[in-house]
């Protein structure tokens, strides 16, 4: 188990354009066992500004994990990969790609842009509520994250 979560809330950054997705993990993440503290964005210049402490953003902590859809309007979640994987600052913060996009290309850029992992957004509430739980279950239960 992490044992970061005895010490301090685990901090996610939800990267997600579509309200409805993101009451959706909200809801999901709420009825985990893991003590976090979900943050919202929901275009790609929030998500880079949020991620570099800018303007409204200044006091917001590090993400220890990141929920990155692709589909994201001003900049693209590839643009905001790319951003986060070669800013020394930041790529070490795993980035787990959640989208509708379920097209090899899309998976193949963002393996290649170093993505921690892909997974496609299922339509179903019941399935998309057990994904996000399984994201949060691997990625914070089991996996030792990096600590900032």
């Amino acid at each position: 188990m992490n044992d970061r979560t005895t010490v301090r809330p685990i901090e996610i950054l939800l990267i997600e354009d579509s309200p409805s997705d993101a009451d959706l993990a909200r809801e999901a993440l709420g009825q985990g066992k893991i003590l976090n503290n979900l943050h919202f964005v929901e275009d790609g210049v929030e998500a880079i500004d949020f991620l570099r402490r800018r303007g409204l953003y200044a006091t917001v902590p590090r993400p220890d994990l990141i929920l990155l859809d692709l589909n994201l309007p001003k900049k693209s979640g590839v643009e905001v990969l790319e951003e986060i994987k070669t800013d020394t600052d930041l790529k070490l913060i795993p980035v787990v790609i959640l989208t509708t996009s379920a097209a090899q290309e899309d998976i193949l850029k963002s393996y290649s842009l170093h993505a921690n992992c892909y997974i496609t957004k299922p339509v179903d509430f019941v399935q998309f509520t057990r994904v996000v739980q399984l994201i949060e279950e691997f990625w914070l239960a089991v996996v030792k994250l990096p600590v900032a």
